[in-house]
């Protein structure tokens, strides 16, 4: 191989093959990968994989991707159970899966050279080289950087580019940008991003709900040390799990947002996203960690979680404090076991049954059902953990409730 060999992370959508001529025209020998990260069907990797070629690509591989990012991403951001602002579940976290599936080919290649189809917009470039940067010393090309500098209307001039060269481009390329995994659907451009009502076209896998089933769905799904490992009774790998529980859930308009967040690099970035089965899995693991955990535990884990969000959010999957918050998660997870049963009739779903041999459940008591412990018992827990309080108004307010002087005397001066 020559110094001019170039892995490029491929997609076959309007970006990434804008890159391959880019590339082409600038000297490189452009070797795509594509990692599928469980969002295209048989039918869509082939066409890929056809893209690549029909757009003169030196050579190009596929890369499946699905066990690396459940072990990699779903299972940890699961446990953490906290999305980003509150809200976003972290649809695109396959880009540190596909960066090590690119690094990998370069390796094969002989080459330090990495070409990735960022804008220098958003948040995956900030994803993208932070990830390649942690792994060693590389050259990182991004053509859709470049031509910004000269070019405002960017999606405009790739299709344009693209057409002059004799490629076609995908109509709904042409008006959104569309992201497709394992973990969801993501749509942005268009009317999204001009804050108006997303257009009929701004749609992924979730049905609308004049077509949801006129049947509720139920599911059971067990979990091991805060692992999903069985879908109604039948063991899986996570990857699968996750892959059936998306076309189920997304029949029934499950987990579809439409979200404004704060970008790594200030601006404001809107969203739709689908994650049918994502949100699935963290309303079942909810449920039964709520169950099963302390109360100190239920109540600080979710400042470790949002801090590993953070990280991943921005960039930062190899940075060390994320292992050290996953090695607490990890932690956290050892009692969550059992089968939580998921009920939907359309739009959310709910967490309907819990089992668990780790249930924190008192045996004399039951809240605001009964109790094995007395009236004195309860009142003096009620005087003693309120006292900080009762004396701060015992002190500080007079008789006539206004405001004392603060020496204890309660009275005015």
């Amino acid at each position: 191989m020559t110094s001019k060999d170039i892995v490029l992370a491929f997609s076959g959508g309007l970006d990434t093959s804008f890159c391959v001529p880019w590339l082409a025209e600038r000297g490189w020998r452009v070797h795509t990968v594509f990692a599928d990260t469980g969002g295209v069907d048989a039918e869509e990797r082939a066409y890929i994989e056809q893209r690549a070629h029909e757009l003169g690509v030196a050579s190009h591989v596929t890369v499946d991707g699905g066990p690396a990012i459940w072990d990699g991403f779903v299972k940890p951001f699961v446990w953490a159970g906290e999305g980003y602002q509150g809200q976003y579940p972290l649809l695109v976290s396959d880009r540190y899966l596909i960066v090590d599936a690119a690094l990998r080919r370069a390796t094969e290649l002989g080459t330090r050279a990495i070409a990735h189809g960022c804008t220098g917009m958003g948040n995956d470039q900030v994803r993208f080289d932070l990830a390649v940067k942690a792994r060693g010393d590389y050259e990182i090309v991004a053509p859709i950087r470049e031509i910004q500098k000269e070019h405002t209307q960017v999606r405009a001039y790739e299709q344009a580019y693209l057409e002059e060269r004799g490629f076609g481009v995908r109509s709904k390329q042409q008006a959104y940008t569309i992201n497709e995994n394992l973990l969801g659907v993501t749509l942005s451009g268009g009317e999204i991003d001009q804050w108006q009502a997303p257009g009929e076209g701004a749609g992924g896998w979730c049905l609308p709900r004049a077509q949801w089933p006129a049947e509720a769905l139920e599911v059971r799904i067990g979990f091991e040390h805060g692992e999903a490992v069985s879908l109604d009774g039948e063991r899986l790998p996570g990857h699968e799990l996750l892959a059936r529980l998306n076309p189920a859930f997304a029949r029934y308009g499950v987990g579809r947002g439409l979200y404004t967040g704060d970008t790594t690099i200030g601006l404001k970035g809107r969203i739709v996203y689908e994650a049918p089965g994502l949100v699935a899995l963290l309303t079942a693991h909810r449920a039964l960690e709520e169950a099963v955990l302390s109360k100190h535990q239920n109540r600080f884990k979710p400042e470790v979680a949002r801090k590993w969000v953070e990280l991943v959010y921005e960039g930062f999957f190899s940075d060390p404090l994320k292992a050290d918050l996953e090695a607490f998660l990890a932690s956290s997870q050892a009692k969550v076991n059992g089968e939580v049963v998921l009920r939907t009739e359309g739009g959310r779903v709910d967490a309907v049954a819990v089992e668990s041999p780790h249930i924190l459940a008192a045996a004399g008591a039951t809240y605001a059902q009964a109790a094995d412990w007395g009236v004195a018992e309860a009142e003096g827990f009620i005087k003693l953990f309120g006292m900080s309080s009762t004396l701060w108004a015992q002190v500080n307010k007079g008789g006539n409730g206004e405001q004392g002087t603060g020496n204890g005397g309660g009275g005015r001066a």
